[in-house]
């Protein structure tokens, strides 16, 4: 059996979960998140936990078991504490602002980008060169970083670019370092 799967998850206080018709619903003091899971995968609600269960034993089931158990689990967590990513700007002349509700970026192009958030995602600029981006649902989270991010991803040469706050950028030499090294 999955060992992520069989760990029941449990339910902190303060979160609602109710299950019908195939869809998991939790309530929690940040907001509501729903999912419509599976049909090979069984969710039992209890009182003080929630245990999830597979139909059977093959290849798709044990994948779609953990998987699910996961999915709930990152809801509780999100419902209760939130979860954020921080984006880091690296360039001469780079920076974030929000304007209104809308983050505008000047990160080298002829004009700045505008980008508006889903709803659910709040974006805050503490300083001009750091973005931060939090919500309730985590998969939207990321997917609002990565999409911030590919607006000008770090190059490899100067590091120039929007990164992910601590993401290591694997440095090329330019082409003086490859001339030198062929003398």
């Amino acid at each position: 059996m999955s060992r992520v799967g069989r760990k029941p998850i449990p339910i902190v206080k303060g979160v609602n979960v109710s299950k019908k018709d195939g869809i998991i619903v939790v309530k929690g003091p940040k907001g509501e998140l729903s999912a419509k899971f599976h049909p090979d995968i069984s969710v039992d609600v209890g009182q003080s936990e929630i245990v999830v269960s597979r139909s059977s034993d093959e290849k798709p089931q044990r994948a779609l078991h953990g998987l699910w158990r996961a999915l709930i689990q990152n809801m509780i967590l999100g419902v209760t504490r939130g979860y954020t990513k921080k984006l880091e700007i690296v360039g001469v002349g780079y920076r974030a602002e929000i304007k209104g509700k809308k983050l505008q970026l000047m990160v080298g192009y002829s004009h700045p980008i505008v980008f508006g958030p889903p709803e659910g995602i709040m974006l805050e600029t503490p300083t001009q060169t750091n973005i931060v981006i939090s919500g309730i649902d985590k998969q939207l989270v990321g997917l609002v970083a990565a999409k911030i991010r590919s607006f000008r991803p770090p190059e490899p040469y100067k590091g120039k670019g929007i990164k992910y706050e601590g993401e290591y950028i694997r440095r090329k030499a330019g082409k003086a370092a490859a001339a030198i090294a062929t003398k």
